[in-house]
């Protein structure tokens, strides 16, 4: 048996728009992209940040897929760790992203901050401080 894979699904309102915002912001990268003619949606969509995989899916409620807007925040926190936090968020912000905590040297020996995307999700972006 092969080791169990975790791949978050996210979903939003605007699947497109949140490819684009991830990948201008992120850098991430498109993996694949399915849109369902008889939805009228993307269903699937992959992106990778490095080796991380994370995928989307359109907010549709007769499956069940409910955005963050639709249910007054988001009940996750994606945590990225990135060399720089500071140029990242910038990154993200400059194309939409709200901060909710600034990016600061944390007592818990990190460097973090969160921000919430466009589309609702939350971001932590950090790196380890050297000791």
């Amino acid at each position: 048996m092969s080791e169990p894979i975790l791949t978050p699904r996210l979903v939003v309102a605007g699947t497109d728009d949140a490819i684009a915002f991830y990948r201008k912001s992120l850098g991430a990268e498109l993996l694949e992209r399915h849109f369902d003619e008889g939805l009228g949606l993307v269903v699937h969509a992959a992106l990778s940040i490095g080796e991380a995989v994370f995928a989307l899916t359109e907010q549709s409620p007769a499956s069940h897929n409910h955005a963050p807007g639709s249910l007054g925040g988001t009940p996750v926190i994606m945590q990225l760790m990135v060399d720089d936090p500071d140029a990242v968020a910038a990154a993200m912000v400059a194309v939409g992203a709200e901060v909710i905590f600034e990016i600061a040297d944390r007592f818990y020996g990190r460097r973090d901050g969160r921000l919430r995307d466009p589309f609702g999700h939350v971001w932590i972006l950090f790196k380890t401080l050297d000791s």
